[in-house]
């Protein structure tokens, strides 16, 4: 009978750093691109030795929770598998028109529940800054259309705000390719009379919905937006490939 039982092993300071470590990644408080403070900084923080937290730091990169960069630091990596979107990175890059359609449809799946679970979830700091990214279009959509950056971050906040960690993940992971439809396809609207003036209104639709925490509308703000821009890609798909559409 006592053959069934195992001593218990006190843990290793390094293997509770490890832990600590790896909960702060799973409930968002470390995100995606973070990058974590130096050893010197973590030991002063979890009062242990330097060796206890470069061990730690080794074992979370070897598990593929961190990475070391090339200039310093460490940082976060997504805890979805980057190595899939380098293929993909460079497909996007040429302007593919079927690797940019097919990402519209994959950035309406994954953003109209974006959209639904900011409006129950935002937080203050959170709506600040879509009301700012907003206000930064509007103004620039007196000229010839705003920063396409601007755009990507008003979505990468609407994302921030579900405090889903996984899906703000799966986006980090694949930020590179939708930042390229929203290239691509606000040039298309903007050689287009009329169109600056509709996707403005698409995101103050979305970007009220959220403020109200109305989550039905918020999410079909998000449909008929990013429906018009699966449509406005599919007619540059076929411009570009008359025979695949």
């Amino acid at each position: 009978m006592t053959t069934v039982f195992k001593p218990i092993r006190p843990k290793k300071l390094s293997e509770e750093i490890v832990e600590q470590i790896k909960e702060l990644i799973s409930r968002g408080d470390l995100g995606p691109g973070q990058r974590i403070p130096s050893e010197r900084e973590l030991a002063t923080f979890l009062g242990v030795s330097r060796p206890s937290v470069r061990e730690a730091i080794m074992v979370l990169e070897a598990m593929g929770f961190l990475e070391s960069r090339q200039g310093g630091g460490t940082y976060v990596r997504s805890l979805a598998d980057v190595t899939m979107a380098d293929p993909l990175a460079n497909m996007v890059e040429q302007r593919d028109p079927r690797m940019l359609y097919a990402l519209t449809e994959v950035r309406i799946g994954l953003e109209t529940w974006s959209a639904y679970l900011a409006a129950k979830r935002a937080e203050q700091p959170e709506l600040d800054r879509l009301r700012e990214l907003y206000n930064i279009m509007e103004k620039q959509s007196s000229g010839n259309g705003w920063d396409p950056e601007i755009d990507f971050q008003f979505h990468l906040t609407i994302t921030a705000a579900t405090h889903n960690t996984l899906q703000i993940h799966v986006l980090n992971t694949i930020q590179k390719l939708f930042q390229t439809t929203i290239m691509v396809a606000l040039g298309e609207f903007y050689s287009k009379e009329g169109y600056i003036e509709q996707l403005l209104n698409h995101h103050r639709e979305i970007l009220e919905a959220i403020e109200a925490r109305d989550p039905e509308r918020a999410r079909e703000w998000m449909l008929k937006h990013l429906t018009l821009v699966e449509e406005k890609l599919a007619i540059f798909l076929q411009k570009k490939h008359p025979e695949t559409v």
